[in-house]
C-alpha cells in the first residue's frame, strides 16, 4: 500500500480544519497509509526583511528535510509549481505508485519553502496563484489526495 506522508509547518488551531483533516485522513485510509507530521512554525516578527525571512526559512526547512525519508517521491507545494486539474493530478499520484511506495508532500510555513528545499523537490505543484493560508492548503491537498483515488479506481465522488 502506498504510504503518502504530509509534512507541513505550524499547528492546526481551528476546530473545522481539525474536523476536515481527521475526515479526510479517515477516507484516506482505504487507499493508502497516510502521515501527517506537524513541525513547529518560527515566530515571525513585525519587521521583516529579506535576510530575516530567508532564516526563517532556512530554519523550517532544515527541519522539514530532518524528516524526509530518503527512498520517498517529494513534492512541495509552492506557488512557481505546475498546476494540475484534478485528473492529471489523480494520473500524477497513480503513475508514482507505479515507481514508489512513498510519496512526501511538505508544506511550508507562512513565508513558504527555502530555495534549498525546492532544489530537492522532485516536483513542484501549485493549487492556486492566489494566496491561502497553510492550514487550509493542508485540507485542500487532502481532498485532493482523496479525489485523486476516487478517480484512479473509477468510483464516483461529486465533482
Amino acid at each position: 500500500m502506498l504510504t503518502i506522508n504530509i509534512i507541513c509547518i505550524g499547528k492546526i488551531k481551528e476546530n473545522y480544519l481539525k474536523d476536515a483533516i481527521k475526515e479526510y485522513s479517515k477516507r484516506l485510509s482505504k487507499y493508502c497509509k497516510l502521515n501527517i507530521i506537524e513541525l513547529p512554525d518560527e515566530k515571525i516578527p513585525d519587521k521583516l526583511n529579506e535576510n530575516l525571512s530567508n532564516e526563517i526559512k532556512n530554519k523550517e526547512s532544515t527541519n522539514i528535510l530532518n524528516h524526509i525519508k530518503k527512498d520517498s517521491y517529494v513534492i512541495c507545494l509552492d506557488l512557481t509549481g505546475k498546476e494540475f486539474s484534478s485528473e492529471e493530478f489523480s494520473k500524477n499520484i497513480e503513475n508514482l505508485s507505479l515507481q514508489t511506495s512513498s510519496i512526501t508532500f511538505v508544506i511550508g510555513g507562512s513565508l513558504g519553502l527555502s530555495s534549498d528545499i525546492l532544489k530537492k523537490a522532485h516536483q513542484k505543484i501549485c493549487f492556486s496563484k492566489m494566496t491561502f493560508p497553510h492550514q487550509l492548503i493542508r485540507v485542500f491537498l487532502l481532498e485532493q489526495i482523496f479525489r485523486g483515488f476516487k478517480i484512479s479506481n473509477g468510483e464516483t465522488y461529486h465533482r
